[in-house]
């Protein structure tokens, strides 16, 4: 059984993603943190999001695990614990331009699709049930307003030390999904089959209700 989850950032996906695949007792697949890992090391190495020929180079000599039951699942790029360092504000404001590149998309879709192939999971990201994983049976498309997300935002941020205002947040979330939405390859969008589900408003535990209820009948 695979749980897909999209949808804009800030809506939600990653904390509810890993709190149900805990209550369903399935392994969680954090591909957002797979395309945060790419930018980091890619970042790190100063490889320019244009520059294709060096990201294929690295695609095949980067390692990415996850280790932990979730909700503490923890990613491991090359041995090391990034966890933290792919939340950073760098790699939030760099991770749409690298994640949009065919030479990225297209090897970490396949290693998402090798994963999917051995146990039932619960993944998210932007394009899970577009392109992905098509035929996931619970399909959600996770929406909440710009001032919600950028208020969900200002909470992460200030946990790492970082000071942000509601407005400038408002501005950088505008710009992603105008950026994710309107890329060539893998646009955000919703799927004609996908569930939406507002969460402007709901807590954690009403969101991970609703998604638990869709998935059991399939487990």
């Amino acid at each position: 059984m695979i749980v897909a989850i999209d949808g804009p950032a800030g809506s939600g996906k990653s904390s509810t993603a890993r709190a149900v695949a805990a209550r369903l007792k399935v392994a969680f697949l954090d591909t957002g943190a797979m395309y945060r890992a790419i930018t980091l090391k890619a970042m790190r190495m100063g490889i320019a999001f244009t520059d294709d020929s060096a990201l294929e180079r690295i695609m095949p000599q980067t390692s990415i695990e996850f280790e932990g039951a979730a909700p503490d699942t923890r990613i491991i790029m090359d041995g090391e614990d990034v966890s933290g360092a792919v939340r950073s504000d760098d790699v939030t404001r760099n991770v749409s331009d690298y994640c949009a590149r065919d030479v990225v998309r297209k090897s970490l879709v396949e290693q998402q699709r090798l994963i999917a192939s051995k146990s039932s999971l619960v993944c998210e990201g932007r394009d899970m049930c577009t392109v992905v994983f098509p035929n996931a049976e619970v399909k959600i498309f996770m929406i909440a307003s710009v001032t919600e997300r950028a208020r969900r935002r200002q909470k992460d941020f200030a946990a790492m030390g970082v000071d942000k205002t509601i407005e400038e947040l408002e501005r950088e979330i505008a710009a992603r999904d105008a950026k994710d939405s309107s890329r060539a390859n893998s646009p955000l969008k919703k799927a004609d089959d996908s569930i939406e589900m507002d969460t402007t408003g709901m807590t954690l535990e009403e969101q991970i209700n609703f998604i638990v209820d869709k998935a059991l009948p399939f487990l």
